[in-house]
């Protein structure tokens, strides 16, 4: 049963999203930009990228290539920014239910990619106690790969790309205040590592 206070907590995160996402752009930025970027469906080989890796620890010494992670699924999360209340909400999620929606990183990857600095999302994380990956993509290269980027900051895009190296589920947007948003992140996780 769910206590007055955490009703009272999870209605300010909703109400704090909306007005973030009313702040940077909302749902008029939805569908376009990924509708312009080709062969960004389930199915197709997802484009290559290396981007600066951050996690609790630090700013990593080796960044992140996706070429490098053939065998593994790996679950690209791109969101507005560090701290704000939506991806809050989203990043603690994943980081909660980081044992069974991401097998505790067992050949699953997750990075959740923001035009944020690598300090900030560094900081971020040592502070949330993130146990995944970041990637700092302030130049916008690897949102605009991948129908992300805007004008001002990344759309809330996840993809999951299968250990073939191809895109296996697409979420655009990715709700991250609805709870079905995450089970079925759970499902597709399970269908591309083959254990349906």
């Amino acid at each position: 049963m769910m206590t007055a206070s955490r009703s009272t907590t999870i209605r300010a995160l909703v109400a704090s999203a909306v007005a973030a996402s009313a702040l940077f752009g909302g749902s008029a930025l939805s569908a376009q930009a990924v509708a312009g970027v080709d062969g960004l469906a389930v199915g197709a080989m997802a484009p290559d990228f290396t981007i600066t890796s951050v996690t609790r620890a630090g700013v990593a010494p080796k960044p992140f290539k996706l070429s490098e992670h053939k065998g593994e699924t790996v679950v690209l999360a791109f969101f507005l920014k560090a701290r704000s209340p939506g991806c809050t909400a989203q990043m603690t999620s994943y980081r909660d239910q980081y044992a069974t929606l991401m097998k505790g990183g067992q050949k699953v990857t997750l990075v959740g990619i923001s035009i944020d600095p690598d300090t900030a999302l560094a900081a971020w994380a040592k502070d949330a106690k993130f146990q995944f990956v970041f990637g700092s993509d302030v130049d916008k290269a690897v949102g605009t790969k991948y129908g992300a980027a805007t004008a001002r900051v990344h759309q809330r895009i996840l993809y999951v790309i299968a250990p073939d190296g191809k895109i296996s589920y697409v979420a655009n947007p990715f709700k991250q205040l609805d709870a079905a948003a995450y089970t079925d992140l759970g499902a597709a996780i399970d269908k591309a590592s083959g254990n349906k």
